[in-house]
């Protein structure tokens, strides 16, 4: 079986990739962020006979020489790691270039220079900005409204360059809002969920009207995996979407009504998106995905939900649900 190497590894999407590869038979190496303490992060919480199988590179996207290092004996890439929290980026702009934008020119330069077989750029639907028509299918116009989002544009567009002029074979992977066990709880699904377990009675969120389209992280995953799969994908750019949407405010309410009924929301102005950045709905098109692999989503929204609960609360002490996590 070929060699991938997955960077963002040790994050939510990326340790369940690096699962679902070394359950389908890949070789798996890691590249996990370094950092003094020796922990990898999600990848810590896999089990032996999963890890057992994984070779762990530590580095830094943003440093070319170790990324070139990193990808020396792989066939293919999956390129995830990023900085992703839009409110962080308010404020930290710079570190979002530097990593989003400059981390994935190491990769593509890296894979051009090692001849590497597939390059898989993971994108988002937030480049898409608030839906101008829906299903938003891949020909939507972009918008930047976040410095998060214009970075993330401004990589999938280093990544479409490098197709079209040295014939890299990459393809731009665009997941809609991915959610599940081990998220972060600067996610919405998370913070609320952590909230309720925690015994709040009053939920703090920001705006409740913009809807989202909900991926379950194992469906991103083998979404990935598919595209890989396909060589019709090398050279496009792909959402991962369900074709479904639902609204904060509902979201919100649901899983008030299943873990705890006599909670109520209150609106937390630091929550709240700058009224021109916040992206007000996002219902993907999956027929792309769909015609070009063999992809089909595997789970339903009330599935997910029920795993992803069941994991909160088996790992409530991990997260702060005190604290609004940026």
């Amino acid at each position: 079986m070929k060699k991938i190497l997955v960077t963002g590894s040790e994050g939510f999407i990326g340790s369940h990739l690096v699962e679902e590869l070394v359950l389908k038979g890949y070789k798996v190496k890691a590249f996990v962020l370094y950092n003094s303490f020796n922990t990898w992060g999600w990848l810590d919480t896999l089990s032996k006979d999963i890890m057992d199988n994984v070779e762990v590179f530590t580095g830094d996207v943003r440093d070319p020489n170790g990324v070139k290092e990193a990808m020396k004996g792989c066939d293919a890439v999956f390129h995830l790691a990023a900085l992703i929290a839009i409110p962080f980026s308010y404020h930290s702009p710079d570190t979002y270039v530097d990593t989003n934008i400059k981390g994935t020119l190491n990769v593509l330069q890296a894979a051009r220079e090692l001849n590497i077989e597939r390059v898989l750029v993971t994108s988002t639907s937030e480049v898409y900005g608030t839906a101008q028509y829906v299903p938003i299918d891949e020909k939507h116009p972009f918008q930047g409204q976040s410095p998060y989002s214009a970075t993330k544009i401004g990589a999938d567009r280093l990544a479409e360059s490098f197709y079209r002029s040295f014939d890299l074979p990459v393809t731009i992977v665009r997941p809609f809002n991915t959610y599940g066990p081990r998220q972060s709880a600067r996610a919405v699904i998370p913070t609320i969920i952590t909230q309720l377990l925690s015994g709040k009675t009053e939920i703090k969120l920001g705006s409740l009207t913009p809807t989202r389209d909900f991926n379950y992280v194992k469906d991103t995953a083998n979404g990935f995996i598919s595209i890989y799969q396909s060589d019709k994908t090398i050279g496009q750019e792909i959402n991962i979407a369900t074709q479904q949407e639902i609204s904060i405010g509902d979201l919100a309410n649901e899983l008030i009504r299943q873990i705890n009924p006599q909670a109520q929301i209150i609106c937390d102005e630091q929550r709240l998106r700058p009224e021109k950045s916040e992206v007000n709905r996002l219902l993907g098109s999956n027929k792309k995905i769909l015609e070009l692999t063999s992809w089909k989503p595997q789970y339903t929204f009330e599935e997910g939900l029920a795993e992803t609960i069941a994991f909160l609360r088996e790992n409530l002490s991990k997260y702060k649900s005190d604290i609004y996590n940026i």
